[in-house]
């Protein structure tokens, strides 16, 4: 498709067109276009499973995203046994932070110079080998924090090179129409992961121990591993790049400042994120706010509130398939965010306050579906590594800015009026927008 045909940067409404590149015969089946008759219409739309390859990648994803949360508490539990320290998983977190950007970017425009099977091939069998070696050393019992940290390094650095080509490949295994389906799909499997995987981690620490969580990971990736063999050959478009250098990279954020959808649907995920996101807070409010309901528990039941609301949206996506202003969609779920975000600062009672996290779980859930579905749709197959490079960032980076501006913010203001405040600046930030730029708005798919 050539950027003219999507002309965001004026006040038209922009048709976007199937990726040039049309889904191997092994990948596609029959479209389903009828309506779907009564509870079906509300319930997950499942059609992009009857695409084998797409159910291959979705059955792995399943797999993984649990495994993958047994490492995440792995990690910063060996850490703080070792160090009986809180800011020592802090630094954990950052050393994993950079690889994860730098190798996001450019494994972006890796994804737009090679054939993504082979990328996927290459960076999960990476993935699989250290986690393999985060069982070994706990095994051995190394207790060495500088091994564990050198090891999330490597690990982050795979799965920056590994995302964007993951994602990227949906658009060549669904068609458009299903598109956002298929989002809803992927991303429900990966909120129950973020509920499911934690509880079985602390279910069998106690059981198996610690460097068994590293072992299960490491055989869920065999999983994915077999997936991505029997996936057929995945190559970027004609016109793609067969370099991966500076030039590539830059090229994306050229492309990025020039179709103001794209840059319109990374800043509502920004501010939402940046502004919105408070979990930094959720261990002070859970000792402070909600003590009396216990400690322990709210936070648990803080932490797993926005999860479990985005999984609840997504088992009733039916409507997804069926929305066709995708960019009305992602404004009206990051104002609700915004909205329920509010709500959550403003509770006192704890179980107000996670019906209002599973509100905003929800809106999450429809702001990432749409977000992803106009990243596959408006973009050209040649450009959709590195667009998809940029998402990554901005998904694990806003979250991290916003638990600095939330500690902030709390210390002087106190942490309820810092999330109330956040979420009335995110609904105020995207109706700006929103008022100002209109090809957000104005963007929607045939």
């Amino acid at each position: 498709m050539d950027p003219s045909d999507n002309n965001t940067g004026n006040d038209s409404e922009p048709q976007p067109t199937a990726p040039s590149d049309e889904p191997t015969t092994e990948s596609t089946a029959e479209p389903t276009t009828e309506p779907r008759p009564g509870r079906r219409r509300w319930a997950m739309d499942t059609r992009p499973l009857r695409r084998p390859a797409y159910r291959r990648l979705w059955t792995s994803t399943a797999v993984t995203a649990v495994g993958s949360q047994l490492t995440a508490v792995a990690v910063p539990k060996q850490i703080y046994d070792i160090t009986q320290s809180s800011a020592w998983v802090g630094y954990a977190s950052l050393a994993g932070l950079l690889p994860l950007v730098v190798f996001a970017l450019w494994g972006g425009a890796v994804a737009d110079s090679m054939d993504r099977r082979k990328l996927l091939l290459i960076t999960n069998t990476g993935i699989a080998v250290t986690s393999l070696l985060f069982w070994i050393q706990a095994l051995v019992g190394l207790d060495s924090v500088a091994t564990l940290m050198i090891l999330l390094a490597v690990q982050q650095a795979f799965f920056g090179l590994n995302s964007p080509a993951r994602s990227a490949v949906v658009a060549q295994l669904v068609p458009e129409e299903e598109l956002a389906a298929a989002n809803a799909l992927g991303m429900t499997v990966m909120h129950t992961g973020l509920v499911a995987g934690p509880l079985l981690a602390g279910t069998l620490i106690p059981v198996v121990g610690l460097a068994e969580l590293y072992l299960i990971d490491a055989l869920a990736l065999c999983v994915t591993l077999w997936s991505v063999v029997r996936l057929p050959s995945l190559p970027p478009g004609p016109a793609a790049s067969r370099k991966a250098g500076a030039r590539e990279i830059a090229a994306g954020f050229r492309y990025i400042a020039l179709h103001k959808v794209l840059l319109l649907s990374f800043l509502a995920d920004i501010v939402a994120m940046v502004f919105g996101m408070p979990r930094a807070l959720f261990p002070q409010l859970a000792a402070q706010t909600y003590a009396p309901y216990g400690e322990g528990f709210a936070l648990g039941l803080l932490f797993a509130a926005i999860p479990v609301g985005a999984v609840l949206g997504g088992l009733f996506s039916g409507t997804f398939s069926r929305a066709r202003r995708h960019g009305w969609m992602v404004i009206g779920a990051v104002v609700a965010w915004g909205l329920a975000i509010t709500g959550f600062g403003l509770s006192t009672s704890l179980w107000v306050a996670a019906a209002f996290l599973v509100i905003a779980g929800v809106a999450d859930m429809v702001s990432g579906v749409f977000r992803m579905a106009i990243l596959l749709s408006a973009v050209t197959d040649e450009m959709r590594g590195r667009m998809q490079g940029v998402f990554t960032v901005v998904v694990v980076g806003g979250p991290r800015l916003a638990d600095l501006l939330h500690g902030t913010t709390a210390s002087a203001l106190g942490p309820r009026t810092a999330v109330a405040g956040g979420g009335l600046l995110v609904v105020a930030v995207t109706l700006a927008l929103t008022a100002a730029m209109p090809a957000l708005r104005r963007y929607r798919v045939r």
